[in-house]
């Protein structure tokens, strides 16, 4: 890869992570304190990021695997996603904000998976590569948590009274903006169709990439990518409104430790898997998740704030070693011709139908322990979240078979 093609592709990826970082995290914080939202309602605004991710393997296959460059669909998609962004800016209330993250999230969700795309396609040896590219997204996500904490304070209690966390929106409008533009110059990554091959309804819909599921191992990571996003969810919804209820000052840029802590571990991240292979490594991922949940149950903002501190800290180990191995090995998997269908469909995986069941249960589960309009019980809401990702983690290690995974590899070597 040359200089200039690395230094593309890593700033795609930083304005990628930095867009969704710039708003997502306090999300759950603005819906609760400005909009007045309970927690269904926060729930609904969560899962269309999940509607997003479902619709995104049918984008992805029906546009960036057949018809279009996928740098060209990024584009598009991101400067669309800016005017929305603009509106959802301005909206006053539920009502008016609903419709535009709504769409929004049919618009970004594919981009999740297209930037894997252009940067898979310009890479020999993903394994060993990707990590220094996905790594800037992650130092994206950083730069906007410190810039809205520390920067702007928008997150300070006199600032969510006064109503400044709307501004996160307008940061984000602007940057997926810049991106949207920028993502015309990026190397292109060219349809399959256009090397002259036959086009079938199967192909237009991505459905080939359903044949992923034939191998058993793979139809276990999928089923475990499902069930631990239910955990995940927790975590997205509740952690920034958790920490601002307990009194954490500055939680937003506090939260950046975890993206800190996932640059550290995505440089590691390749070491790990080639010298323990893919079901050690998504294992801790795993358990990960379960150690953060009791942390943040049994902590507080005074003589156990170290507990709140390391359980955000692990959060490099549970994204890197489950999400960022686990597109790594959906790449491996998939044929050439189905690199991005298979993308979108572990992000409908994890991000669709894992992430819109996760919010549904987490905001059942806030609203069962829901003390009053400013407290919740959170104890018992971060063992629940603990308690599934212990018990996907269980079934995980019993049904994967590493021998399988390293016979096939062997076999694919040969074969090559």
């Amino acid at each position: 890869m040359t200089p200039t093609k690395r230094i593309k592709l890593s700033f795609m990826m930083f304005l990628e992570f930095f867009i969704w970082g710039s708003w997502f995290v306090t999300l759950g914080t603005f819906l609760g304190k400005n909009l007045a939202a309970d927690g269904a309602q926060s729930a609904a605004v969560f899962s269309t990021q999940s509607f997003g991710a479902i619709i995104a393997p049918f984008i992805i296959g029906l546009i960036a695997d057949r018809f279009f460059n996928a740098e060209k669909i990024l584009g598009f998609l991101h400067l669309i996603g800016a005017l929305l962004m603009f509106q959802m800016y301005n909206a006053t209330d539920f009502a008016g904000f609903y419709p535009y993250v709504f769409t929004y999230m049919i618009m970004f969700m594919p981009t999740l998976a297209l930037v894997n795309s252009v940067s898979f396609n310009q890479m020999k040896n993903p394994e060993q590569e990707f990590s220094s590219i996905r790594i800037w997204g992650t130092i994206g996500w950083i730069v906007a948590g410190l810039c809205i904490s520390f920067l702007f304070h928008w997150d300070s209690p006199q600032g969510v009274s006064d109503g400044l966390l709307k501004n996160t929106f307008l940061m984000a409008a602007i940057a997926s903006a810049i991106l949207g533009f920028f993502s015309f110059t990026l190397p292109q990554t060219p349809p399959s169709a256009a090397k002259g091959e036959k086009v079938t309804m199967s192909d237009i819909l991505g459905l080939d990439a359903l044949k992923l599921l034939k191998n058993k191992n793979f139809l276990i990571f999928f089923i475990s990518s499902i069930l631990i996003c239910i955990p995940l969810a927790f975590y997205y919804q509740n952690a920034n409104l958790f920490l601002s209820e307990l009194g954490m000052e500055n939680p937003t840029g506090k939260m950046t430790i975890g993206q800190i802590s996932e640059v550290l571990f995505l440089l590691l991240l390749p070491v790990f898997f080639t010298k323990f292979g893919f079901k050690k490594t998504i294992l801790v991922g795993m358990i990960a998740w379960a150690l953060r949940y009791v942390f943040f149950a049994y902590g507080n903002a005074n003589e156990l704030a170290s507990l709140l501190i390391i359980g955000i800290a692990l959060h490099g180990i549970c994204y890197d070693f489950f999400f960022v191995s686990g597109q790594i090995y959906t790449n491996s998997k998939a044929g050439e011709k189905y690199k991005s269908s298979a993308q979108g469909l572990i992000a409908l995986a994890t991000y669709g139908v894992g992430m819109l069941i996760g919010f549904w249960v987490a905001g059942l589960v806030s609203d069962a322990y829901k003390i009053s309009d400013t407290s919740h019980d959170w104890e018992k809401i971060w063992l629940v979240a603990a308690g599934i990702a212990a018990a996907v983690a269980i079934i995980f290690v019993i049904t994967f078979s590493q021998k399988e995974e390293e016979a096939q590899r062997q076999s694919d070597a040969v074969s090559h």
